[in-house]
């Protein structure tokens, strides 16, 4: 008989949350009995799992009891406010916001990168943030070459990254500025539809925001690189699913344009996608709706000749968010 485990998602009526039953579904998680739990106002409504409706409880300490682990897609301060009753409960909370994530305390874990890293945990595991996972699941084959000591970063982030309002926002503008009509926006701070908006989260440091900061800070817990420099700069997009990451990696020693594709090529959780010259390249509608980032446009950094640089897409509610919570989850069980 194989073992079978009792998991909770936090915040189960979110993209993320749904995204989060239906992949444990589709990997096949050997989940004994599902616990949806959401806010008082979802409770008492169903979500489906293999088939059967499961009632959604309201999240309170007493829903941890007997819990074995806690997916969490949730914001921070739900986070906070359960992770002591989580681990109190004696579950393990792989915890998709950025609560944790930092702390010295807590692994931060991509599991193409960093199995490792979930053996110390002492009751909480971080997941990282969706730009950073298809990023380091990208560049760090690379780093295997040579150790990254820098690298510079724009990301076009899909409407997806701000919830199940954002797809919904992109999609009733543009209808109505097709009709002719205004649309006031309430998910985004300005017009998405034909848009690009150069800010994601507030402003938190010289200038940078909050969702800039997490690829500097997070790529240096992940790829145990302590002194990894990142410049970055986040953009939404018009993109419905799927976020694109132009990225340059510089090193202490050159890497071929050869050694690189030969590396990525190789790379756990990467595809090869890179034949310019017959228009072969990552693109967001390519990559939605699973969970292998794409990687191409791989060429010298004209600036730096100890530096590449390259192009991946990946779905941010899949392998940016609900998959890799569940990869975690699975170097657990094993």
């Amino acid at each position: 008989m194989m073992k079978t485990y009792t998991v909770a998602v936090l915040g189960a009526t979110g993209a993320v949350g749904q995204e989060m039953i239906k992949v444990l579904a589709e990997r096949d998680f050997p989940v004994g009995k599902l616990v949806p739990l959401a806010s008082a106002r979802s409770a008492g409504k169903t979500v489906t799992f293999k088939g059967e409706e499961v009632t959604i409880q309201e999240a309170c300490d007493q829903a941890f009891e007997g819990v074995d682990i806690v997916l969490g897609a949730a914001e921070n301060d739900i986070a906070k406010q359960f992770a002591p009753a989580i681990v109190k409960a004696g579950a393990v909370f792989v915890d998709n916001s950025s609560a944790f994530r930092l702390d010295p305390k807590v692994p931060l874990v991509v599991p193409e990168v960093n199995p490792e890293d979930v053996a110390w945990h002492s009751g909480i595991i971080s997941n990282p943030n969706c730009s950073t996972i298809i990023t380091v699941t990208a560049v760090n084959a690379l780093n295997a070459i040579a150790p990254i000591q820098n690298m510079t970063a724009s990301t076009y982030q899909a409407v997806s990254g701000a919830g199940a309002g954002g797809p919904v926002e992109l999609m009733e503008e543009v209808r109505a500025l097709g009709h002719g009509k205004t649309y006031e926006p309430k998910v985004f701070p300005y017009q998405i539809a034909f848009n690009l908006i150069p800010q994601i989260g507030s402003e938190q440091y010289e200038g940078y925001t909050s969702e800039e900061m997490k690829m500097q800070n997070e790529g240096r817990k992940i790829m145990h690189l302590p002194d990894l420099k990142v410049t970055c700069t986040c953009v939404r997009v018009p993109v419905v699913r799927s976020h694109s990451i132009s990225v340059s990696c510089h090193f202490g020693k050159p890497v071929s344009v050869a050694e690189a594709r030969e590396a990525i090529s190789r790379a756990p959780g990467c595809r090869l996608v890179d034949d310019l010259s017959n228009k072969v390249y990552p693109m967001p509608l390519d990559t939605s709706d699973q969970d292998i980032v794409f990687v191409g446009r791989i060429r010298p950094d004209l600036t730096d000749d100890c530096g590449i640089s390259l192009w991946c897409c990946g779905d941010q509610v899949r392998k940016g968010a609900a998959t890799n919570a569940i990869q975690i989850a699975e170097l657990l069980i094993h």
